[in-house]
């Protein structure tokens, strides 16, 4: 049997070792996976999205990411990747989150954003 088969088996039959070591949360958590630690981080942060996580789990996913050579522009896309799984108010209340993880003022650009939907030039 191919080894992800067996680990898929494994996890149907709740194999408390195999669980154990895929929920671990360590560093080596990753290498299981067979993933790069990039595009690890970007699934996992796919996933506190979906989940509605806290800010303080994207602030940590995404430091991660960003540690395992991800640009700011691809902790986005991971959020528009989501957004149609994750829904509106998700993706809105992980837009916020996530701009405070990459160091986007998002509250200074708001103040600058009129009603009309356009950014004031004077600011």
């Amino acid at each position: 049997m191919d080894e992800r088969e067996d680990m898929l088996r494994s996890l149907v039959l709740h194999d408390d070792g195999i669980v154990a070591s895929i929920l671990a949360e360590d560093a080596d958590t990753w290498r299981l996976s067979r993933l790069d630690a990039k595009t690890h981080a970007l699934v996992r942060l796919g996933a506190l999205i979906a989940l509605d996580a806290p800010v303080v789990s994207y602030q940590s996913c995404v430091a991660l990411a960003l540690a395992a050579g991800a640009t700011a522009d691809a902790v986005v896309d991971a959020l528009i990747a989501v957004a149609p799984i994750a829904g509106e108010a998700r993706t809105a209340a992980a837009a916020a989150g996530l701009a405070l993880a990459i160091g986007y003022d998002i509250d200074a650009a708001l103040e600058t954003y009129d009603a009309r939907g356009s950014v004031d030039q004077d600011h």
